[in-house]
Formats: structure tokens, C-alpha cells, sequence
């Protein structure tokens, strides 16, 4: 079949088209991402340039039943004047306001829609020390925010929505207009959003999780074993009592949201103590505007004690070098590569949609809600049990198409659970 070319009308008249498909995906994010409740404080964190679907996501939440919106506006020429004129020092400490803004938030027990779009490339030549040392500050010193977000106290979501410079380095030499056309269509079909009934989709795709779920927390792996061409013969320990998870998160109260819409993975915390051998990037990591490639990391013991990278090592550096945990896996997450995402040949340079095409892996901090009994625990006490505690958490991508995963009883017999990048039993 051959293809045909839009043009910018044809952008235009699409655009027109799938307007209602966009205003499912803002109810969609609203209702089944943060599954708002009545009267509660929604917050919104965008991009300037998403500011017609901040909008709609605005009034959808009002429209829920929100008691308020509060929307804060991330601009990314803003940040690259900013980290060229500024010295390091000053992004040590979080401006108190806006410490007190996002606890004072938290503490309110608001929502948090997160809204991704940006330029892959904003902080190209940008010393990476700069965003990394911000990004500490504010996830060591908001206490109440970051804990709200990690505990799942507050509910969350990070969905995507289109700037031009994305867009371009998704879909290059095309006009702006097609190529955000374009973008977002392949948003909406990412998320299952370009049907009727997005809600009603996302029930069924939440149900799709149970069987892989049931195997992993049934069988109880020790470890996993991470082997494929591309050199990568890994094996992750894993903690006595983690649990797998995926689809829908609960609150500890037991309030259902989504925290990524999309969303493939199933997932859970490694031991922090265990992790031997090299593991090579399948995908690019987009981090703070800044692009590592063709990348590799050696761990022992569960530290990583050597890495490379082709382009972008000193961005792999500042994440490494942001605390002790930073060195350490947070997360092993499991996704064929038979999902729409990967099928669609699309390669989106943004994690939340490149981590659902392949299994990954995150350095950083990992997830009170994978170890039994977590949420009544703080760090400290889950970090003595396993689970890693850092100021970040930075997930990669490692699944290659012939990637394969054997799980590790304690008893030592092996299983298959991915054969040449999909479940075994796909």
C-alpha cells in the first residue's frame, strides 16, 4: 500500500477530526488516571505550549466534580535560559515558595495530572549537573509531595500531550502542523484513547494484566536472569516478600487511579543488594532535555561499579553520581513486545512511551506498594528490607527483540518467563 503525504490541510482538517477523541483522552485522564473524587484539589503541571489541552483538561475536571484546579506552567526555553545563566549552586535548595506550594498541595490531598511534552533535546550542551541538582532539591526537600507521589498517598498521572519540537523529532522533515497531527494520533492510539469509549477500554486493558501477574506473584522468583545478543547477561535478585504489580494502583485507603496512562508493564522492586553483570540499553534515554545513547551499565553486588555510553555519558554520569541509591535498581519491569506501542514502529524519544514498548529497568528509588506491607513502613525501614531509596528514579529501556528472562526459583529450578522479547507462553 502506498502511503500518501498529508499535507498542513489536511493536518488542519484532522486536527478537526479528532478533537473529540482529544476531549475523551482529558475525561479519561481525569477519570480512570487520577480518578478524581468530589471536591477535591486537582492540579495540572504543563507545558505553555499544551495550554489548549491543559484547558480541557481543566474544565473536564470541574466537570468530575473537582473542588479547584491549580495549574502550573513549565516552559522549556524558560529552563534552558535559565540553567545557562545560573550557577549550579543556586539550584541546591527549592525555592521555599514553592516548597510550600507543592506540600501545602499534597498535604490537601490533591490530585496530580502530570502532562508530558517537551522538546527531547531542550537542554542539548546544558552541563547535566545543572536539572540533576534541581531535580534532587525538590524530590529531597518538598518532604510532603515526594512522599505523596512515591506512597501513592496522592493520586497521580503522567500522560502526554504534543509540542512542535517533539513532534519534529518524531516525525522529521514534515511540517510542524502534520507532524503534531501526526503525534497525536499516535498519542491517542497509545493510550486507547481513539475509540468511543476510552473508559470502557481501559477497564478491559486493566483486566489483560491479571494473568502475568498471577504467574509472577505465584511463582515467587529469587531472581531473574537477563541475557541477549547485544552482550547483556544480567541477574536481579529479588526481595522475600516483593509483590508484582501493573494496570490500576490503589492508594492505601484503596482508591483506584492510574498512575501512566499509557501504560504495559508489569512490575516490581529488586533486592537492592543484588544485581551482577552488564545490561546494554536497547533505546535511547531521554533525560532532562539531554540524550544518552547506545549506553551500558556493569553492576556488582547491586551497585553499578562501570558504565559507557556512546553519546551522553556525562548526563549517565550526573544520574549515578545524584546519590548512593542512584547506583542502584529501584525497578524491573516486564513488557512484550507485543503491544501496540512497540508494534507501531514508533519511536517517541519520551520514557513514558518508550519504557511501554520494551522491559526496563530503573535506577533509583523503588515502590512501597511491591513490597508487602509497605505502605505502613517508611524508607528507612523499606530500604533495610530491600527496597532502594534515592531522589530519583530513571528508567531505561533493555528490551531488545531477542532479549531472554529466566526466573529463578529459591529452590534453584529454572523457568522461562521471556523468550526473544515476549512472554513465554504468548
Amino acid at each position: 500500500m502506498i502511503k500518501v503525504a498529508l499535507t498542513v490541510e489536511d493536518a488542519r482538517a484532522g486536527m478537526m477530526a479528532i478533537a473529540p477523541k482529544i476531549e475523551r483522552y482529558a475525561q479519561l485522564i481525569v477519570r480512570k488516571g487520577v480518578n478524581v473524587e468530589p471536591d477535591q484539589e486537582v492540579v495540572v503541571m504543563a507545558p505553555v505550549e499544551c495550554a489548549k489541552f491543559a484547558r480541557v483538561l481543566v474544565r473536564s475536571a470541574y466537570e468530575a466534580g473537582a473542588g479547584h484546579v491549580t495549574v502550573i506552567w513549565s516552559d522549556d526555553e524558560v529552563s534552558r535560559l535559565t540553567y545557562e545563566h545560573v550557577e549550579t549552586a543556586y539550584f541546591e535548595q527549592t525555592p521555599e515558595w514553592q516548597r510550600v506550594q507543592l506540600d501545602g498541595l499534597a498535604a490537601a490531598g490533591a490530585c496530580f495530572i502530570f502532562i508530558e511534552g517537551s522538546d527531547p533535546e531542550a537542554l542539548k550542551d546544558i552541563d547535566p549537573a545543572k536539572p540533576a541538582t534541581a531535580a534532587k532539591a525538590k524530590n529531597s526537600q518538598c518532604v510532603a509531595f515526594r512522599r505523596g507521589l512515591d506512597f501513592n498517598v496522592n493520586p497521580w498521572c503522567i500522560a502526554g500531550a504534543p509540542v512542535a519540537a517533539w513532534a519534529r523529532k518524531v516525525f522529521p522533515d514534515i511540517p510542524d502542523e502534520v507532524a503534531v497531527y501526526r503525534l497525536w494520533c499516535a498519542i491517542l492510539a497509545a493510550a486507547r484513547a481513539d475509540g468511543e469509549d476510552p473508559e470502557s477500554a481501559w477497564e478491559l486493558h486493566d483486566a489483560t494484566f491479571e494473568k502475568n501477574l498471577r504467574f509472577l506473584n505465584d511463582r515467587h522468583f529469587d531472581a531473574l536472569r537477563y541475557t541477549s545478543e547485544n552482550g547483556t547477561n544480567l541477574t536481579v535478585g529479588l526481595i522475600d516478600r516483593h509483590i508484582w504489580a501493573g494496570g490500576r494502583s490503589e492508594t492505601p485507603e484503596g482508591h483506584p487511579f492510574f498512575p501512566n496512562i499509557p501504560t504495559e508493564e508489569v512490575f516490581t522492586s529488586p533486592d537492592r543488594l543484588r544485581a551482577d553483570g552488564i545490561v546494554y540499553a536497547a533505546l535511547p534515554l531521554i533525560h532532562h532535555g539531554s540524550k544518552v545513547e547506545d549506553f551500558w551499565l556493569r553492576f556488582e553486588e547491586g551497585r553499578v561499579v562501570d558504565f559507557g555510553a556512546r553519546t551522553g555519558v556525562e548526563t549517565l554520569k550526573s544520574i549515578l553520581d545524584t546519590d548512593e541509591g542512584a547506583r542502584r535498581l529501584g525497578e524491573v519491569a516486564l513488557i512484550s513486545k507485543n503491544t501496540p506501542i512497540r508494534e507501531s514502529e514508533t519511536l517517541f524519544y519520551d520514557t513514558l512511551y518508550d519504557e511501554n514498548a520494551s522491559c526496563h529497568l530503573a535506577l533509583g528509588t523503588g515502590f512501597p506498594e511491591c513490597y508487602d506491607g509497605g505502605y505502613e513502613m517508611d524508607m528507612d525501614e523499606l530500604c533495610a528490607r530491600g527496597v532502594n531509596a534515592s531522589t530519583v528514579h530513571v528508567d531505561f529501556m533493555i528490551g531488545s527483540d531477542d532479549l531472554t528472562i529466566t526466573g529463578i526459583q529459591a529452590d534453584g529450578i529454572e523457568l522461562p518467563v521471556f523468550v526473544n522479547g515476549q512472554w513465554s507462553w504468548e
